[in-house]
């Protein structure tokens, strides 16, 4: 089909453009494709993220919604032509960039708004941002840049040895607010292909293909299609080996809807354009019920930690409370769908996309394709948030397979609907417990059971299946337990890792039943938690010791905060009405790492024979900070300043294995490599000067000095002959952290560090409509030792905003909700103050004491959301989210 074309005209960043252009065209596109001006970043094409936020003649608009006509003779303002000002600037100082994706949007919007009005409250502020989502920050620190946009001067790097522990700006910041970061969907090479996907539209199906040939010759423009059959290597894939059951492109059969059958690639203007609904393709809905045959109940695997006898132990209880609780699927809604090219140097397969995983992506694209790792090289992207699930590889097969078809490059894009059809999920969890207590308040057993529905694919469903156990009794001592919990196959979306492998649903229960007994006991909640908290000496339900357990500091430095929230909270509700306010607590614990198994990292570092300092640091950062953190603990340990570091992020020809981005474990294995690696290096360098371990090293002009009180030594690198890296002098560390694997009964070492927090919310509930708002939460959350507190704040922020959303309105329901107007995340207007404390308990493994932080701050927020609602108005949720029908039925029945 042909599509009309007008000649266009039109002024971008105030430079005159004219070009011919299809007048319905988007303008995001003509922005993006049209003009290589990519800086405008597309999250939805439907309006609803707001991360294509441009300003037409001032005015900002979405510029996936606005059609190329419009802006005839109009002048348009995106993120490109900002320049380096006053607000890019504060984004930096405040961190309010995290993976960068919606910054540009922000950033827009800002500009529009301050334009008009230079001094902005709080509230306008964050209505003129409210179009624009984002799901890494929980929008505080992007409201705290806009409100402080005075021209400033750049914070002084932090001198050597002083690194960490400094609130140091993000090192990979600058391209994310200056627009030029390189995302997924961000770069194409010359004459690449697109490639789209014909996916199912239901499961479980059957299908068969007709003439293919027939349907190509028919379209526009040459186009190819590629099928199961053309897959040269082993067509299933797995992010854990031994489970791996999902093909890259299904055979004859779905078993998930949105699954891929087919792939179809041509000139870009002509795939742009085609109708799949028209592809030769038969599907036949089946009465399937099991979803894989080598697992006829449907059951994946099952997780199981035994420690005493909890039934007895709940027999003798003086107080037993129990519940049952449902959570659905939750949606990763990260603002970037998945996106990706793959081109071919010689006869080595590249592929630069999105993920958190570049060393697995290349072993399961390689054995997909047929080919031997060492042809296959990934580039990580810039990742637009993952939070889990660009863990599992998605579209780095399919475009590999084109390009090793074609041996032209091929580019892979999805839409929002295909991502969130495609892609895995939170697990929705059905789970009961039971906890008991003597007389005194202190738990003598508790008894834990749940289903995961893990989907149509294993994905992390033995990691979640494994984890929940371990981490049901919460942060407690608890001298006789049982946990059980099922990863159960279904014919719904796959569910994966997000933020907490599971942890937060399990802590729903727990968090719930310490409230109920609490209550029956007579103790302050708060209280109920401290006499109960693990500590140092006491073992863990896997029977582990541990040092370094920093929970009771976490509820210690809550307890003034809680006792002014109850007061608060009990103030407000003095003048009666319909809106009544409550106070909540929930706490938590979380494993850094693989559950009992391998998880080492390795950091490479040197100097070459001119002086530059060199990171090899392969940890894919994903907004989380592990660029700067891992720099920061690498430069104290070498003893020269961060400003000093070339950063050689992750590519699987350049930087070592650095493990997955996942299960906050990067900051303490992938730190404790670069600190070994940093500490090794200096020892070289001191090892060449003769200098004792307390000299200063400095570097400049292709020469390291080291001085001490006697005097300095100058080392010139260029009389040194480099190593095979080119590198004069260089160290490589490996960090595993020591666990064991679990026995039959959940015992033995699974993490070697666990993170600790707790968390009070205060919310206010209509009690006529059912509608419920967080208006503070106060986080205390032990990180050990504070790499970087400002990275860290947003963290906490934007884990919040995810439990949160995981609390009240998050609702995955495919086919429903698969665009991000149905699906509902927080927004600025959604997120009530935040007050952080840090707390820091060193353990004894972490490097310099640090714990991981990631994961932890999501796991409490819900249930101290619940336990508010409940203190509140006594709604007892057990179906989540907090939807106000739910509200009012949980009202009702409370009032019976």
């Amino acid at each position: 089909m042909n599509r009309p074309v007008e000649i266009l005209g039109f002024s971008v960043n105030g430079k005159p453009k004219t070009l011919p252009v299809n007048p319905s065209r988007r303008l995001s596109e003509v922005l993006r494709e049209d003009l290589n001006l990519r800086g405008t970043k597309v999250g939805c094409d439907a309006g609803d993220c707001g991360a294509c936020t441009v300003l037409v003649d001032g005015v900002p608009v979405c510029a996936c919604l606005t059609p190329a006509a419009q802006v005839a003779g109009c002048d348009v303002s995106t993120v490109e032509g900002l320049g380096n000002t006053a607000l890019q600037q504060s984004f930096l100082r405040h961190g309010a960039a995290q993976c960068g994706i919606c910054i540009p949007g922000m950033l827009m919007a800002a500009t529009a708004l301050l334009a008009e009005n230079p001094k902005p409250t709080r509230l306008e502020a964050e209505e003129a941002l409210g179009g624009v989502l984002c799901r890494c920050t929980g929008y505080a620190k992007i409201i705290d840049a806009v409100l402080d946009t005075q021209p400033g001067a750049t914070p002084a790097a932090p001198l050597p040895g002083q690194a960490v522990g400094s609130r140091l700006e993000r090192l990979d910041g600058v391209p994310k607010v200056m627009g030029t970061e390189v995302f997924g969907a961000d770069y194409a090479p010359e004459k690449t292909l697109l490639v789209r996907a014909l996916r199912a539209p239901d499961a479980p199906m059957t299908f068969t293909f007709g003439d293919i040939v027939a349907w190509c010759e028919q379209q526009a423009g040459a186009v190819q299609v590629f099928t199961a059959a053309d897959i040269p290597g082993e067509n299933r894939f797995g992010t854990i080996p031994a489970f791996a059951d999902q093909p890259a492109l299904a055979d004859s059969h779905t078993r998930l809807r949105g699954e891929a059958v087919a792939l179809v690639a041509g000139d870009p203007t002509v795939v742009e354009m085609l109708n799949l609904e028209s592809f030769p393709v038969t599907w036949v809905k089946t009465d399937d019920t099991t979803v894989h045959a080598n697992r006829p109940d449907n059951i994946l695997i099952t997780g199981r930690v035994c420690r005493g006898d909890a039934e007895a132990a709940l027999a003798r209880a003086s107080h037993v409370a129990e519940t049952h609780i449902e959570t659905p699927y939750i949606e990763h809604a990260y603002i970037e769908p998945e996106a990706g090219v793959a081109w071919m140097e010689g006869d080595t397969l590249v592929i630069q996309a999105c993920t958190q995983a570049p060393i697995m992506d290349r072993d399961e694209t390689a054995k997909i394709l047929g080919l031997p790792t060492e042809r296959l090289r990934i580039i990580p992207a810039a990742t637009g948030g993952g939070f889990g699930s660009k863990l599992d590889v998605s579209l780095q097969p399919l475009i590999g397979l084109v390009a090793l078809k074609t041996g032209r490059p091929a580019r892979m894009i999805y839409n929002r609907a295909e991502s969130m059809a495609s892609t895995t999920k939170r697990h929705p969890a059905k789970m009961t417990g039971r906890i008991g207590t003597d007389a005194s308040g202190y738990v003598t057993g508790m008894v834990f059971d749940g289903d995961f529905n893990t989907g149509a694919y294993a994905s992390w469903g033995p990691t979640v299946a494994g984890r929940v156990p371990v981490h049901a009794s919460g942060p407690y001592f608890m001298p006789h337990y049982h946990a059980e919990a099922r990863a159960i196959h279904s014919f719904q979306p796959s569910s994966g890792a997000f933020r907490g492998f599971g942890v937060p649903q399990a802590a729903i229960v727990q968090e719930t039943l310490f409230d109920d007994l609490a209550e029956k006991t007579g103790i302050d909640r708060l209280e109920f938690r401290r006499i109960n908290a693990l500590r140092d000496g006491q073992s863990t339900v896997c029977g582990q010791q541990l040092g370094g357990i920093g929970i009771s500091a976490c509820l210690e430095a809550l307890h003034s905060p809680w006792h002014k929230a109850l007061k608060r909270v009990a103030e407000k509700n003095i003048s009666g009405g319909p809106i009544r306010h409550g106070a909540g607590l929930a706490s938590c614990w979380y494993g850094c790492g693989n559950t009992g198994l391998p998880n080492p990292s390795t950091i490479r570092v040197g100097i070459t024979t001119e002086g530059q300092l060199c990171l090899h640091q392969g940890a894919t950062d994903i907004g989380q900070g592990a660029n700067t953190v891992i720099t920061q603990i690498c430069a104290d340990a070498v003893g020269l300043p961060v400003d000093q570091f070339t950063l050689i992020s992750p590519d699987t020809a350049l930087t070592p294995d650095c493990g997955k981005t996942s299960a906050s474990r990067q900051t303490f294995v992938t730190g404790k490599a670069a600190l070994r690696a940093g500490q090794a290096l200096r020892a070289k360098i001191l090892g060449l000067s003769n200098m004792g371990p307390d000299a200063h090293v400095s570097l400049g002009n292709g020469v390291l000095t080291v001085t001490d009180g006697k005097g300095a030594r100058h080392i010139d690198l260029s009389d040194i002959a480099p190593d095979p890296n080119g590198y004069a002098i260089a160290a490589e560390e490996t960090y595993d952290p020591p666990t064991s694997p679990l026995d039959e009964n959940g015992q033995g070492a699974p993490y070697a560090v666990y993170g600790y927090g707790a968390q009070i919310a205060e919310v206010a509930v209509d009690t006529e409509l059912g509608t419920v708002r967080v208006t503070r939460i106060t986080a205390a959350h032990d990180l050990g030792h504070v790499i970087n507190p400002l990275l860290a704040e947003g963290q906490v922020e934007g884990g919040i905003a995810q439990g949160l959303g995981m609390a009240l309105m998050e609702d995955y329901i495919p086919g429903r909700t698969e665009n991000l107007h149905d699906y509902l995340i927080p927004t600025t207007g959604d997120m009530p103050e935040i007050k952080t404390l840090f707390i820091e308990v060193p353990d004894p493994e972490g490097p310099m004491g640090a714990k991981g932080l990631g994961e932890h701050v999501l796991i409490p927020t819900a249930p101290a959301i619940l336990n508010a609602i409940r203190h509140a108005c006594g709604a007892r949720i057990t179906r989540l989210p907090a939807l106000p029908h739910r509200v009012l039925a949980a009202i009702r029945e409370a009032t019976k």
